[in-house]
């Protein structure tokens, strides 16, 4: 029953969040981008969390807002947003906000590719890996109201017992919003 749910929750992710087209590809040739970062240049290899860690930093009840993103580098929506959170990242320096990116990359490329592409995004301290394949119901049932596994990118937000999930791309008129609520 276990391998039919993770088919599922694989075959949703993977459909709701497709790889960026040909055209998105050569466009994106002409500014920084993970194509143009050599080994020489790759960073060093992430953290990894269990699930265990992860529920127990999403269930954080603090003065410190935590803001959670679950994101893969394949994902599309997922890449157009960082540049929101790393805009947050620089303003809310020195205040109590976390962000913190949660990358489901399959474990094949988290030693080349995820390294890379963090680097090349400039989130690479922000960054943790987890096994997206270890993620079940219970763990969703258990953490969020409304996110199931069945896309990405996905947000949530915790200041003490308030919370706040955005289930695909968060805008940035949005994520300001969403913060600003939280931090009040």
């Amino acid at each position: 029953m276990k391998k039919i749910i993770l088919s599922a929750f694989v075959l949703v992710t993977l459909s709701a969040c497709k790889k960026q087209t040909e055209t998105q590809e050569k466009d994106s040739q002409n500014t920084d981008s993970i194509a143009n970062v050599t080994e020489e240049t790759a960073a060093k290899p992430l953290p990894m969390v269990t699930l265990v860690q992860t529920a127990d930093f999403l269930s954080k009840k603090n003065d410190t807002l935590y803001v959670t993103n679950f994101f893969a580098t394949w994902c599309g929506p997922c890449v157009k947003e960082i540049p929101h959170f790393k805009k947050k990242i620089e303003e809310l320096k020195g205040q109590p906000v976390k962000i913190t990116f949660v990358s489901l990359d399959q474990k094949e490329v988290w030693n080349s590719e995820v390294p890379r592409f963090t680097k090349a995004q400039g989130i690479e301290n922000y960054t943790v890996l987890l096994d997206g394949q270890l993620l079940d119901q219970n763990f969703f049932a258990s953490n969020f109201k409304e996110w199931d596994g069945g896309a990405i990118p996905f947000t949530f937000m915790r200041k003490g017992d308030q919370t706040d999930e955005t289930l695909g791309m968060i805008s940035e008129e949005q994520l300001n919003s969403k913060i600003n609520s939280l931090l009040k």
